[in-house]
Parts: C-alpha cells; sequence; structure tokens
C-alpha cells in the first residue's frame, strides 16, 4: 500500500505547489499536492506519503497544528516545514512535534533538493 517515493506538498498558495510538482517530478519523485491542511490529512491517510513540504502560515489551521495531526496519524512521515518569516519559537515548536527539518522562504532550491532527495535515495 504505501509507495515509498510519494511527496506531498502542502501550501495554500498554486505557484508553490506547481512549482514542487513539477520539481520533483523531474526526479522521479511522485507529488501530491493540496492547498490546506484538511486536504492534507485526509492525503496522508490515504496516500501515505513518505515526505511531506509543509507551509506554517495558511488560512484556516496552520502548519503547526496540521503538523501535530499529522504526527498522530502517521509517526514515521518526514515533514519539512516552510515558512516566510524567522520564528525560532515555530521551529521550536515544530522541531519538538517531530519535524524532520526546517526551510525558510525564499527557498532555496539547493537546500530543499538535498533535504527532500535524502529521503528519497535512487
Amino acid at each position: 500500500m504505501e509507495n515509498t517515493q510519494k511527496l506531498l506538498v502542502v501550501d495554500d498558495e498554486g505557484d508553490v505547489r506547481n512549482f514542487f510538482t513539477n520539481f520533483f517530478g523531474r526526479r522521479e519523485i511522485e507529488v501530491l499536492a493540496v492547498s490546506n491542511a484538511e486536504e492534507a490529512i485526509k492525503a496522508v491517510v490515504s496516500q501515505r506519503p513518505k515526505a511531506i513540504l509543509l507551509d506554517i502560515k495558511m488560512e484556516g489551521m496552520d502548519g503547526i497544528e496540521t503538523l501535530r495531526r499529522i504526527k498522530e496519524l502517521d509517526k514515521q512521515v518526514k515533514v519539512i516545514m516552510v515558512t516566510g518569516r524567522e520564528d525560532d519559537e515555530a521551529k521550536q515548536e515544530t522541531k519538538r512535534l517531530g519535524a524532520y527539518g526546517f526551510i525558510h522562504k525564499p527557498i532555496e532550491l539547493d537546500e530543499v533538493e538535498k533535504l527532500v532527495m535524502k529521503l528519497f535515495p535512487k
């Protein structure tokens, strides 16, 4: 049932979702992209992704609460948090909740690629 090559992208910005879908799709990773927390939680249950790129600031349920719920459902999934601002408190909270990594916007492609590709060895 589990496909070890699935990456879930959770971001309320369509351009970000499209970019990551294309970028990692070219690296033979199946990318699932959703725009909010509720869709992310459903995807974790139904699709069992190996890793998740999760935006912290979203409408409705924020990324920190989404991370908490995702980890309740799947302790093994690797969640990389994405944020547009320096927030040490949020960073500490996400680490405490089990986040695998933390990336700042504007996104450094090399940084995100290294972090994600470590999880998807060929």
